[in-house]
């Protein structure tokens, strides 16, 4: 059995910051339900004072400029 559920562009935008590549939106979801402040996640994420969604987007293109560069050698 599934459930549909509405989410904005601006939260999916977010999830897909950051769910692991092989991973499901539903397993990203199961993974995230576990009650964790957001103080938290950017204590185990070490991005300081920036936003969560906005330190991961900012880790995620970085490491995918690095494989971009690495590729083109």
């Amino acid at each position: 059995m599934s459930t549909s559920i509405r989410i904005s562009e601006a939260t999916k935008r977010k999830l897909e910051a950051i769910k692991r590549d092989e991973e499901t939106f539903d397993e990203l979801l199961d993974r995230l339900a576990v009650s964790r402040t957001e103080d938290e996640v950017r204590e185990m994420a070490g991005f300081g004072g920036e936003g969560v969604a906005e330190g991961m987007e900012e880790a995620r293109e970085d490491l995918n400029e690095s494989l971009d560069e690495r590729t083109q050698e």
